[in-house]
């Protein structure tokens, strides 16, 4: 494994990472939106991953994404 230490966020980390509320982010969760792993019963969010999702996501909003 070549991932640094804090390659895995936790969702306090991602929802500043990603500047929005919780109750967003586990919406998102819930609706299968964001790739996510649960460990017990805790969260966890791969860096790498999110900014890949991202990338793929970019302009894909309900009016057609065109911001």
């Amino acid at each position: 494994m070549d991932e640094k230490p804090g390659a895995v966020l936790t969702i306090d980390e991602l929802s500043a990472y990603l500047k929005i509320p919780k109750s967003t982010l586990y919406k998102l969760v819930r609706e299968g939106k964001v790739p996510c792993q649960k460990i017990g019963r805790h969260w966890r969010f791969r860096k790498q991953a999110i900014d890949r999702w991202l990338e793929e996501t970019h302009g894909d909003t309900k009016d057609g994404g065109n911001e």
